[in-house]
């Protein structure tokens, strides 16, 4: 079996107020597309990542590729819009010969090689796989900030990444959107409305996205005690 990863970091960042891209953001004296690109190095059965990157980033991406010393090979592309077009650009330079794509967004500095595996593992059976955590807080649907009902927690997930695919079934799902002109958040979705079967893999907490000031406090904290790998 082959696989492939994709590294999702093409995001802009503007939620976090730093005047530089997100993938470049330090958290722990090290980049999120620095650490992201160590972390999926150390996943034995991946043979190649591709990393989406900003507009003009491509020789910075390129760097961090270097610094990180990944062993398996690096393609780098300019990323689109969305995340969604970020990931069908990649995709289609992942090997044709990939039985798996494994897809992680940069902005989830502490997720670990045994997450990547165990999600990898969990696709070759079922033919797609997400990492995700059990909602934990009260949940509340709200209108122009008045609660309109509780949302029962029970049976609702977290969808973290990274999220495993059959190649095939992943390139099949991005055609069928691109035609039906659907954005989704994640490539989990896509599966979703396609009927196709995602399976869940136990994820963590501390696999946050960072996106706001906030998120980057608190990575700078976990940072001083978690080791990516």
């Amino acid at each position: 079996m082959k696989a492939s990863a994709i590294i999702v970091a093409a995001g802009s960042g503007t939620r976090l107020g730093l005047a530089m891209p997100k993938a470049f953001v330090s958290i722990g004296g090290e980049s999120l597309l620095f650490r992201a690109l160590q972390t999926v190095g150390a996943v034995k059965i991946l043979g190649e990542v591709v990393v989406a990157v900003p507009p003009g980033t491509q020789k910075s991406a390129r760097a961090e590729a270097d610094a990180a010393r990944v062993q398996i090979p690096v393609k780098i592309t300019e990323g689109g819009a969305q995340r969604q077009d970020s990931v069908r650009l990649a995709l289609m330079l992942t090997s044709a010969e990939a039985d798996l794509i494994v897809v992680h967004d940069a902005a989830r500095p502490f997720a670990t090689p045994a997450m990547f595996s165990a999600c990898i593992a969990a696709a070759a059976q079922s033919g797609g796989a997400v990492v995700a955590i059990a909602a934990a807080d009260t949940l509340k649907k709200v209108e122009n900030g008045t609660i309109l009902a509780t949302v029962p927690r029970e049976g609702l997930w977290q969808a973290q990444t990274p999220q495993a695919f059959r190649r095939d079934l992943l390139v099949r799902a991005h055609e069928w959107a691109m035609r039906e002109r659907i954005t989704v958040t994640d490539d989990a979705y896509l599966f979703e409305c396609l009927g196709l079967t995602v399976q869940v893999v136990q994820g963590a907490a501390v696999n946050l996205k960072i996106t706001t000031p906030d998120d980057l406090r608190i990575g700078e904290a976990i940072a001083r005690f978690v080791s990516p790998h």
